[in-house]
């Protein structure tokens, strides 16, 4: 299987093709490719940042603590221990020239919390060489005081009672030097938190330039990525739409071309392929309007042939009612004739001869003039025009009154029936065939009652219509049976007729645009359904003022 050029291949990159003899040219990234590169690189400045920015703040914090947490209590510290070994001397002196042993309690006291301060400091600072020399320093001292001056002291001051008091200028001077090195660890620990102060602002400043840097570097970044989309997305893509919309316009000839990222590219491959493919059914299109055309005009040249015909087959199905009508009453006429002046000589056989020609005769106008009746549904009256359904039932009911008197049958309606578009003539007779057959096929025992119905078809503008009697009823497998023109479900001697009724009354509702059914079981009556097509509104009227049933009830 051979690749052509520019098609995807499997990892999803194009083959460059040479055109126009250039060199082929190296695949190029997508725009998910260039935005991915550009996210990659602003991840790492995260990263390294981030990291950077991490080290640098766990040292200002390291120096800060030691500072806050470690420090500063140990100069504290040193202020008390100086506090505790000034308090010793003040004790031996006082105690030396007085005699006085309340200060030997400061001396007491001053010793023991000169071995806690002592501790502490070294404890705090034991990772400072210096300052635990210092501190030990300090110690060696105090203990040599302690052991060659203080002590002594105390013991000839003890000894000597109110004689004269030891010279103190050998202790004073060995004092003065524990000053001095108490001095000195006060110098180095001011100099330790002077060098962690300056440590920690050299890390907080090292960090805050950082974060600039990472500022500016997001900054710079973003305008790349601006830049970037708008050269090899913004710029690809205001050509791509230039192209479209000279084809939109009617340019189909245009070929379009772009120059950009892969995935851009096979956009542009994949319009250019429908620009090619919508000239091409454009002109198929071309080629089928024409053709379309020349059908149109054999089509229109047939209507008007079958218009036509159709005039001369209405005019030939008139005049051969007529035509077939009047032989038949000659022959009606002549029978009756011949029975009036021959009855005398005639038997019965023969009398019964005649009835059934005479019979004959007017059966066969009948069903003349139902075919009659039936071709002319659709042509009579073409025009349809608003129809108030109760005007035109009360008209059927007022051709079937003679019938509805001698059989006490009712025509109930829940509600006064609405508008419909229709014709009034045809819709006459649809309701007179329905209520002449409710009023036919009603029960021996009962008079008919006839109930109609009407309500809205949810969301198709059409009203649907019932008609419910208590009759005779059908059985299930002749409900569309009865609908075919001629089909009779009794024989004559039990109920009259044709058989044309429900045959008229599908065409009539059909020609309407509507649908009836039938519906019943034997016994227990027949519901007739059918659909008519709600009235347009009036120009001045709303569709929902139109269409609505008046309010009340009407029977």
């Amino acid at each position: 299987m051979t690749r052509t050029p520019n098609d995807p291949g499997p990892d999803g990159a194009t083959a460059d093709r040479p055109e126009d003899g250039k060199p082929t040219r190296v695949a190029r990234l997508t725009v998910q490719g260039w935005i991915h590169v550009v996210l990659a690189a602003n991840v790492l400045l995260v990263i390294v940042f981030a990291v950077s920015g991490g080290v640098l703040q766990a040292r200002a914090d390291d120096r800060t603590d030691l500072l806050t947490d470690r420090i500063q209590p140990a100069r504290a510290t040193a202020y008390q221990l100086e506090t505790s070994l000034v308090d010793q001397e003040t004790g031996v002196r006082g105690y030396v020239l007085s005699r006085d042993s309340g200060f030997l309690d400061p001396y007491a006291s001053g010793a023991r919390d000169e071995k806690t301060f002592e501790a502490r400091l070294g404890a705090e600072l034991s990772d400072h060489s210096r300052i635990v020399a210092d501190l030990k320093a300090v110690g060696r001292l105090s203990d040599a005081w302690r052991r060659d001056y203080a002590e002594p002291l105390i013991e000839a001051a003890r000894a000597s009672g109110g004689a004269k008091a030891p010279s103190l200028e050998g202790s004073k001077a060995k004092f003065d030097e524990i000053r001095g090195q108490l001095a000195t660890l006060e110098k180095d620990i001011q100099q330790l938190r002077d060098r962690t102060r300056a440590s920690a602002d050299d890390s907080r400043r090292s960090r805050d330039l950082l974060f600039g840097g990472m500022l500016a570097a997001f900054l710079a970044s973003g305008l790349a990525l601006t830049l970037l989309l708008h050269r090899i997305v913004g710029r690809p893509l205001r050509v791509l739409e230039a192209a479209s919309v000279d084809v939109s316009g009617g340019a189909f000839e245009r070929r379009i071309r772009l120059d950009g990222p892969r995935d851009l590219e096979r956009v542009a491959r994949a319009v250019e392929e429908m620009r090619r493919r919508i000239v091409e059914e454009l002109s198929a299109s071309k080629a089928r309007e024409v053709l379309l055309e020349r059908q149109a005009e054999e089509l229109d040249s047939q209507t008007l042939e079958l218009k036509r015909s159709n005039a001369e087959l209405e005019q030939f199905a008139y005049v051969a009612s007529h035509d077939l009508q009047e032989p038949l009453r000659k022959v009606a006429s002549f029978c009756q004739l011949l029975e009036k002046r021959y009855g005398d000589q005639l038997d019965d056989r023969a009398k019964q001869y005649i009835d059934f020609a005479v019979d004959g005769a007017k059966r066969m106008q009948i069903l003349i003039n139902d075919l009659l009746t039936f071709s002319r549904v659709g042509r009579v009256g073409e025009e349809l025009v608003p129809v108030a359904l109760d005007d035109v039932l009360d008209r059927a009911v007022g051709n079937l009154s003679v019938v509805l008197e001698e059989t006490g049958a009712r025509v109930v309606r829940e509600r006064p029936l609405p508008t419909v578009t229709g014709d009034v003539t045809t819709l006459t007779m649809l309701w007179q065939n329905l209520i002449a057959n409710a009023v036919k096929f009603r029960r021996p025992d009962r008079p008919p009652e006839i109930a109609v119905r009407c309500e809205a078809e949810p969301g198709d503008g059409q009203w649907r219509l019932t008609v419910q009697d208590n009759g005779i009823g059908i059985e299930p497998e002749f409900r569309e049976k009865v609908f075919v023109i001629f089909q009779r479900l009794h024989g004559r001697d039990e109920y009259e007729g044709t058989g044309i009724g429900l045959a008229v009354c599908r065409k009539i509702v059909e020609h309407h645009g509507g649908a009836i059914t039938l519906d019943g079981t034997a016994g227990g009556g027949t519901r007739v359904t059918f659909t008519l097509p709600m009235a347009r509104p009036e120009p001045d009227l709303g569709a929902e003022e139109a269409a609505r049933p008046p309010e009340g009830a009407h029977t």
